[in-house]
């Protein structure tokens, strides 16, 4: 019998709209034979199941249920789809915890640690890894930004601390242009990261595990034609991303290890996509962040890294779905 799988897209930040890309291109991917998918859009307007009639059927929060035709339907999974809160920073997996539903990412614990850049980066450098060095702004915590400039050398990027996509990310070259890319920072939070600029590669590696094992995809070099990676080169083209990257084999094996090393640390689960910048001056890969619910719309990264490690999105969905189930 087919397993039934909620796949869970929407949110109620400004990263739903590439929610719904993710969770397009996943259905389209998913094995039909072996999942039964019911695409489940979890917006601030509710929790709905769209059925094929364009009918509205709302989710029964209670158990995450739906009933269709008067049949009560419960899931054996969910396929999480869905970026940014409530779906990447642990609150519905904790829900889901609850509920004793089994999901396709990261756990409660680490999903909101990671959602969190600034108390990323301090976990991995207390493990010993490379980080930026950085300034962690609150928004009840008025800050000067020649404090900020004290501590950090020019240029800098600043960012909402929590959330992706590079929604509210500036890069900063001279002082005078710093507090306007603070206020812009905080317009899509409460707090703010800035961080010194590190000149490198940027080098980002999808990592999963299937019967246990920890898995490396193949890496990706990203080389922004904008200042730096922003919404517009993750999604509208301004960018070349050339998996495999094209570095020496010590490199990519010093990048691999990192990220195997990056996925123990947090105690990840399921797929995880994790971003570097290789400091050739030093030799060190530096960790810039790690994303539990990565992109996987037809311009996302994770799944160029799967067709260049030789597996179909269809064998990769399922490996998914069968860890998560078998919690292997």
């Amino acid at each position: 019998m087919k397993k039934k799988i909620a796949l869970i897209t929407g949110g109620y930040s400004g990263e739903a709209v590439i929610s719904y890309k993710s969770a397009d291109a996943i259905q389209k991917n998913l094995d039909t034979a072996k999942w039964e998918c019911f695409k489940i859009d979890i917006n601030p307007a509710g929790w709905y199941y769209l059925a094929a009639g364009g009918e509205k059927i709302p989710v029964d929060k209670n158990d995450f249920s739906i009933t269709i035709n008067g049949t009560k339907i419960n899931f054996d999974a969910v396929l999480v789809g869905l970026h940014g809160t409530p779906g990447e920073d642990g609150k519905l997996q904790g829900y889901f915890d609850i509920l004793g539903i089994p999901y396709t990412t990261c756990d409660t614990a680490t999903s909101a640690l990671t959602f969190n850049k600034r108390y990323t980066v301090a976990v991995a450098s207390f493990a010993g890894m490379h980080v930026a060095r950085s300034v962690h702004l609150f928004k009840h915590i008025p800050v000067s930004p020649g404090t900020v400039l004290q501590d950090l050398k020019l240029p800098v990027f600043v960012k909402p601390n929590n959330g992706g996509s590079s929604i509210g990310m500036s890069k900063v070259k001279t002082a005078g242009e710093l507090p306007a890319a603070i206020d812009k920072a905080f317009k899509e939070d409460d707090q703010v990261l800035v961080e010194e600029f590190i000149e490198g590669r940027e080098l980002t590696i999808g990592v999963f595990k299937s019967k246990g094992e920890v898995i490396a995809l193949p890496i990706t070099e990203i080389i922004s034609k904008n200042e730096f990676f922003d919404f517009e080169a993750k999604y509208e083209g301004a960018s070349d991303e050339i998996t495999p990257a094209q570095v020496p084999d010590d490199i990519a094996e010093k990048i691999r290890a990192e990220a195997r090393k990056a996925y123990a640390i947090f105690n990840c689960n399921g797929l995880v996509r994790i971003d570097f910048i290789y400091d050739a001056s030093s030799g060190n890969p530096v960790l810039l962040e790690i994303n539990t619910v990565p992109g996987q719309s037809e311009a996302s990264i994770v799944p160029q890294q799967v067709r260049a490690m030789g597996w179909t999105l269809q064998q990769f969905y399922t490996e998914l779905l069968e860890s998560c189930l078998h919690n292997r």
